[in-house]
């Protein structure tokens, strides 16, 4: 057990946030019972996101890898529709025009979402319905975990604008959910895939009604929540990382990734309700 007024208990705590009184400005944030709701709030124009809701995206997910509240995450749109990807008049029509060194700040900004939501350490579950399109697409890939229904429509459509396909990182970890020919598919053609297609390819965990999407999701975030969640975090970071390791680098990090797990009180919880053919309370510690 760490003592109070050790090193590590110090920056811990200099450290860590609570999140359940962020006020967010550019979406809705709530915490209830160690989950983390973000709501894209524009309904009625599909939830498309601007610059400062990028911005705010970002520096609340660098938050998270700080946070004592929030076991995991659920992001959904509000309404029928997930998100419609970058604001037409507010993102796109601004980009006309501008330098390259400003247009790479932008797709740096944005990219860094991404990355954000890749390295905190909370699983996060994506609730699709409707128009998941464009930057909102980006959204539900960069998840741990998606939920949707059958009337989602799904559309990398940057080709569509007159880009590529590379966006946020989309070359990248979209082959390694559905395979590098549905990939290319969609990001050459821009096309919608329904929520029975990106089920079938693996996009999607689970189809749910659209009224039961956003509390299966949410169900499943407080599962997740109430699990070991420190080990969790490795989990998600391990899934990472091993990308670009060998089956023999990755089986060296499992070791040692699987060792700190084993000196958590999480592991003794576990061994001794076990024993007493009781169910484990896990704390994340």
């Amino acid at each position: 057990m760490t003592h109070p007024s050790s090193p590590a208990t110090r920056l811990h705590a200099g450290n860590a946030v609570r999140l359940a009184g962020y006020a967010a400005h550019h979406f809705d944030w709530s915490v209830s019972d160690g989950v983390g709701t973000i709501v894209l709030n524009r309904p009625e124009r599909k939830n498309p996101l601007t610059f400062d809701s990028y911005a705010e995206l970002r520096d609340l997910f660098r938050q998270l890898a700080y946070a004592t509240d929030v076991k995991a995450i659920v992001i959904h749109g509000a309404g029928e529709n997930f998100c419609s990807g970058g604001d037409v008049h507010e993102i796109i029509g601004p980009l006309i025009g501008l330098p390259v060194p400003e247009l790479l700040m932008f797709t740096r900004m944005t990219g860094d979402v991404v990355k954000a939501m890749r390295h905190c350490p909370q699983p996060i579950v994506a609730a699709v319905d409707g128009v998941c399109a464009g930057a909102g697409a980006i959204l539900a890939m960069a998840a741990d975990l998606r939920y949707a229904t059958a009337r989602s429509k799904l559309a990398f459509l940057f080709t569509r604008v007159g880009l590529a396909g590379c966006d946020m990182g989309a070359c990248s970890i979209l082959p390694r959910i559905i395979g590098q020919g549905r990939a290319s598919e969609l990001l050459f053609t821009g096309r919608a895939a329904s929520g029975e297609e990106a089920f079938t390819w693996g996009f999607y965990n689970r189809l749910c009604e659209p009224v039961e999407l956003v509390a299966q999701a949410s169900e499943l975030a407080r599962t997740l929540a109430s699990g070991p969640t420190f080990a969790h975090g490795v989990t998600k970071r391990m899934l990472h990382q091993e990308w670009n390791m060998s089956v023999d680098e990755a089986i060296e990090a499992e070791a040692q990734a699987q060792a700190i797990c084993m000196a958590t009180q999480d592991f003794e919880r576990a061994y001794r309700a076990f024993a007493a053919k009781a169910r484990p309370e896990f704390k994340g510690d």
